[in-house]
């Protein structure tokens, strides 16, 4: 377990030179032959790319890497070292030409896992998962790349109610993430109020997911972090224009010059004016059991027909290479979400109608500055704003009463990071943070008037240094770092230490360890289960440092990975303690629901995953088991099951994969979520309230869920491709609960239960043209 305070720096590097002696020119594939011999590595290339290539071979004293950087500086291939053992070889994109003083570098991400679950997941030597969208295979019961519905494939990350708003790793809630958008940090993640991801699936280029270990330039989110990068790859003009059943929109990359290009992209729901089964079975599940649906005889309310509900995201990104050592980013981003509810009846004084709204929406803007001084220093500045909004007016049918909420957030940040480059596999970095986060929240009833306004500011100051070390032959890796927070308003400073270490014994298994402790400033909260409708009742609270703690927490890990040609087992085993949490902040719906209580959980689990390769065909299944338990110490009995704890989670995939042709059938199965139920549903009239059993005593029935998808791709034109992809969500209609609460029947005088359902089967048609 990591201590609380100290920084682990290590610094060992013994480098070998011989001299150099004359030699003649070889080919290049005699070259790979003996690179094979002396590092136990494999290359992979096309026969046609290096069959006539011939150069000096580099001299045999250096070490592996240097000789992948001699041969891409002597060569127009490119080089990427895949799981330490394999290196793909590839003909370089057509570039502007570096001045020839400029050293041209090879990167050496280490990967550990390159098909990871399916194309375009990888899984990186240090633990933390890659996802490339645009290269991203086919996954049951998807029909475009969301990244917050791919994510969920991977094994210890799951939505405890089907949303992708409600995202828990490793036992964590939703606000306990970081989800960064080309450096924004995002507080709205979803569309249709949590079932569709928020950032257009055709825009982004790089998405990585830590669930340990992060780098100390990662500060809030004491569960996980989820880093999205979009616009960043320097390639020709290109448009992309698709459609499904509930949305469409573009994205189109404008070259506008050598040193220049210009990002721009749209999307919008066809919902106001199309209602597709998709929409309806979307519809039904995500309104039900709210405002909306449930008012007070459970009957779903009219809709106007006009614009009642719809969503839209909109993006914009300039990139521009000043001189030869300088890069400017601005990327900026608006999400929104509008549901205008409209109620009417008829009444002793004639017909009464009464109009809803509840609007969500998340504007951001990033400017990023990036300056090589030379090859071995690098400084990075960039600054961010983000702003939410989240506000509701519920105009009650039965009455004169109005009701409006209103939750905001308002966060900026400047960044700034020098990285030095002390060897070639030996790298340090330096950087501070500031962070200014404003969160407000206000509510006014005009019957009985009552008015409440809280806005509360809090400001950090961060400090990081990180250490990034590799062994010569790139099997050993090892990444230290320390990140020290100094909170203004509560005169406090926290240290937070990460660790990520790697070895590899023989090129097929693998070792890592990783650790880190983290803090988190701002959290969401539920006050009343109707708030906001009932649709999106959490709100963003800050911390006070007394009643709203400052959330810390620890985790530890150990993982394996053995891997061959057609083989990968993964094996992680992790435990997490994280305090400072609230019963306000676990979306209780029992006794709890109204006691304000600051506690703990601790979870600790094994994920593991065997994956195996048929070559068109490739299966994989996971299991995860984890033990989540709260700790509230102020309540008897303190300790009970998480309302996150998902005890035993199974879920498979067979993917065929021939040419432009692509096909998924998956299953997911796991055990119910935790309930409370009551000790008698017989009320009385010396008790006419509810009286529960131990908080969390029971648990739902399990859940299991059948997908499939299916995919085609045409060549249209020269450079134009065309791709019609089919989903089924729940493909065998299973009626799965996701959630039961009880509460006070009047007319029978007896506590009933409320039950969520997942989705029903849900077929969606995805259309996508890429010019």
């Amino acid at each position: 377990m990591i201590k609380k305070k100290g920084l682990l720096v290590c610094a060992f590097f013994l480098m070998c030179w011989a001299s150099v002696f004359a030699q003649q020119k070889q080919p290049l594939k005699t070259i790979f032959g003996d690179i094979e011999k002396a590092y136990g590595v494999h290359f992979n290339f096309i026969e046609e790319e290096v069959a006539n290539v011939s150069i000096f071979p580099p001299n045999p004293a250096l070490p592996l890497a240097k000789k992948i950087f001699y041969l891409e500086n002597r060569t127009d291939l490119h080089f990427e070292v895949v799981a330490g053992v394999y290196i793909t070889v590839s003909k370089k994109p057509v570039v502007e030409v570096p001045p020839p003083e400029k050293e041209v570098r090879v990167s050496l991400d280490e990967v550990a896992v390159e098909k990871y679950l399916t194309t375009g997941i990888s899984k990186k030597a240090d633990g933390a998962y890659l996802i490339k969208p645009k290269k991203l295979g086919i996954l049951p019961g998807l029909t475009d790349t969301d990244v917050l519905q791919t994510m969920q494939q991977i094994p210890g990350i799951y939505s405890a109610d089907e949303t992708v708003t409600n995202i828990n790793i490793r036992g964590g809630t939703h606000d306990q993430n970081l989800f960064l958008w080309n450096g924004i940090r995002m507080f709205q993640t979803g569309h249709f109020f949590g079932l569709i991801s928020a950032f257009n699936p055709n825009l982004n280029d790089k998405i990585e997911i830590f669930k340990n270990g992060t780098s100390a330039f990662y500060g809030e989110g004491v569960s996980g972090v989820v880093a999205i990068t979009s616009g960043a790859a320097k390639t020709d003009s290109t448009t992309c224009i698709s459609s499904n059943l509930i949305w469409a929109g573009f994205n189109t990359k404008l070259r506008m010059s050598d040193k220049a290009f210009f990002t721009v992209s749209a999307r919008r729901s066809m919902t106001d004016f199309f209602r597709s089964p998709t929409y309806k079975k979307y519809y039904n599940r995500i309104f039900q059991n709210t405002v909306v649906t449930d008012l007070n005889n459970n009957q779903a309310v009219d809709y106007q027909n006009n614009e009642d509900f719809y969503f839209y995201d909109l993006t914009a990104q300039y990139h521009h290479q000043v001189g030869a050592k300088n890069e400017l980013d601005i990327a900026t981003i608006a999400i929104r979400n509008l549901l205008d509810l409209n109620e009417s009846t008829t009444t002793e004084n004639g017909f009464v109608s009464k109009n809803s709204t509840l609007g969500q929406q998340n504007f951001g803007i990033n400017l990023y500055w990036k300056t090589n001084w030379d090859d071995r220093n690098t400084t990075i500045a960039s600054f961010y704003a983000s702003h939410y909004n989240l506000d509701s007016q519920y105009e009650n049918i039965n009455n004169s009463q109005i009701q409006k909420q209103k939750n905001s957030v308002s966060d900026n940040g400047l960044r700034v990071e020098h990285r030095h480059r002390l060897q070639d596999l030996w790298s340090l970095n330096a950087g501070y943070q500031y962070i200014e986060t404003g969160v407000r929240n206000d509510e006014e009833i005009n019957n009985p008037a009552f008015l409440r306004f809280n806005k509360k500011v809090v400001r950090t100051h961060a400090l990081i240094l990180e250490s990034d070390w590799k062994a010569p032959n790139n099997l050993t890796g090892l990444k230290t770092g320390l990140r020290s927070n100094y909170i203004k308003e509560f005169d406090k400073f926290i240290l937070e230490p990460r660790l990520q270490f790697y070895h590899s014994f023989d090129g097929h298994f693998r070792m890592t360890i990783s650790a880190e402790q983290k803090s988190q400033t701002v959290s969401q909260a539920v006050d009343l289960q109707q708030d906001f409708l009932g649709v999106e009742k959490r709100r963003w609270v800050i911390a006070d440092n007394s009643q709203i703690p400052i959330q810390r927490s620890r985790q530890a890990e150990i993982g394996f990975t053995w891997k061959n040609k057609k083989w990968l087992v993964t094996f992680d085993n992790f435990i997490k303690k994280v305090d400072g949490i609230s019963t306000s902040g676990q979306s209780f719906q029992n006794q709890l629901e109204f006691v304000k209580l600051n506690g703990s959980y601790r979870v600790y689990g094994t994920e593991l995953l065997v994956q195996r390769n048929f070559g068109k065909v490739y299966s994989w299944m996971s299991y995860s088991i984890n033990n989540n338990k709260y700790n509230f110490p102020e309540y008897i009995p303190p300790k009970f099951p998480s309302n996150y704890e998902i005890a035993h989670m199974v879920s498979g995939a067979v993917i065929y994969d021939w040419r432009q042709f692509k096909t998924a059938l998956g299953a997911k199965w796991y055990t119910g979520r935790a309930e409370t139920t009551p000790i008698s549903t017989t009320l009385t009239p010396n008790q006419p309230g509810i009286i529960y059993n131990n908080p969390n005593n029971e648990r739902l029935g399990n859940f299991f869920q059948v997908n499939l998808s299916v995919s085609y791709q045409w060549k249209v034109f020269k450079k134009g491709n065309f791709e019609a992809s089919f989903a089924v969500l729940n493909l065998l209609n299973k009626h799965n609960i996701i959630n039961r609460y009880y509460r006070v029947n009047t007319e029978t005088n007896s506590a009933e239960s409320v039950n969520t359902y997942a989705l029903g089967r849900t077929p969606n048609l995805s259309l996508k043209l890429q010019i």
